[in-house]
């Protein structure tokens, strides 16, 4: 989802370099899921003496009306912060309105620059990481790129030792796996922030912003009625943001950086941060743009990767199985990013002992 002028909800196709073609004879055009030229990775955390394997996969998305287009998302992963063998950054960012792909761009730029000269970001982060996104808001207010109607969402994990420092602005996502017996579950490890909420959407209203879909904007629905269901059974036309007389932004996220407008009526760039303590019994977590949770619940996602030993393998089956999702839901798909970061050998010191998985 984004703002119904630029974004609305879709874009997307293609498979690993040199793998098998996954669009098939349905699609509206072939092309690969294009891996980052460095698609398998690994880093040591030394402190902990665990590693992560983790492996990248960008999807353009498709419009009818614009084959051609640049991926709206980025991605940005610095391992290694300040030169700390313990501290790296795993981000997504998702752009819309016209200057899209500038927005993602410009945040992936100056996110790991920011954390990497911040001298307090080991001894506090959270205060760092909130300071970061509110520089890189204000800079993007300053810059030359017309922020308007144009902006970017945000996802992020500062991994520190054994520690997740999750920062959110939007409707990206991240959900841990965690093993429970024999099973493996799906943990969100941060909330959509959409209208869908109960307190984003009192927050918003106090702003002035008016919340309706695009049916009630247009009559088809009773604009009084301020109840759109479950975010999980969303569909294609969720609640949107309003100015109070107007027919714009049309923003389906209630934060964001970058636009300008949605400001006015309390699109706010404070992320939402929350702390997870790895466990030996966390296998996974991945970080992906909205477009692969658009119609693929997490436990879905966590079910698809626990199913490939290579995270390649699932970030291509990820983004098939979304992709072919999307063509039957909508005429268009979702840009689409998605990084499988795999936790291995997590040491848990426990009374003299140590814990391995």
């Amino acid at each position: 989802m984004g703002c119904v002028n630029g974004k609305c909800c879709s874009r997307y196709p293609s498979s690993p370099d040199g793998g098998s073609d996954h669009c098939g004879e349905l699609r509206p055009y072939k092309s690969k899921h294009i891996l980052t030229k460095r698609s398998l990775e690994i880093v040591h955390v030394s402190s902990h003496n665990f590693t992560l394997q983790y492996s990248i996969l960008t999807q353009l998305g498709y419009y009818q009306d614009r084959v051609e287009s640049e991926n709206q998302d980025s991605f940005c992963i610095k391992t290694q912060i300040q030169c700390n063998p313990n501290v790296h950054v795993f981000g997504v960012f998702d752009g819309h309105g016209q200057y899209d792909a500038q927005f993602s761009n410009f945040f992936n730029d100056r996110l790991a620059e920011i954390l990497s000269s911040d001298s307090t970001l080991l001894d506090d982060p959270l205060k760092a990481y909130t300071s970061a996104f509110l520089a890189i808001n204000s800079e993007l207010h300053d810059s030359e790129i017309d922020d308007t109607m144009s902006g970017t969402t945000a996802i992020t994990v500062l991994v520190v030792g054994d520690t997740l420092y999750l920062a959110n602005d939007g409707d990206s996502r991240v959900v841990i796996a965690v093993k429970n017996g024999d099973q493996i579950l799906a943990e969100d490890l941060s909330m959509d922030q959409t209208s869908f909420r109960k307190d984003e959407y009192e927050r918003v209203k106090l702003c002035g912003a008016r919340v309706l879909s695009i049916d009630q904007v247009e009559g088809f629905k009773d604009p009084n009625i301020q109840n759109w269901g479950e975010e999980e059974n969303k569909g294609s036309d969720p609640p949107r943001l309003w100015i109070p007389n107007g027919m714009y932004p049309g923003t389906a996220f209630t934060r964001s950086l970058g636009d300008s407008t949605a400001e006015k009526i309390g699109v706010i760039a404070d992320p939402e941060i929350s702390v997870v303590k790895l466990t030996p019994n966390n296998l996974f977590f991945v970080v992906a743009s909205d477009g692969v949770f658009e119609f693929l619940p997490s436990r879905t996602v966590v079910n698809m990767v626990a199913a490939y030993t290579d995270p390649k393998d699932a970030c291509a089956a990820i983004a098939g199985e979304s992709y072919t999702l999307w063509l039957e839901n909508e005429d268009r798909t979702d840009d689409i990013i998605i990084i499988i970061i795999q936790i291995k050998a997590l040491w848990i010191p426990v009374v003299g002992w140590w814990c391995h998985r």
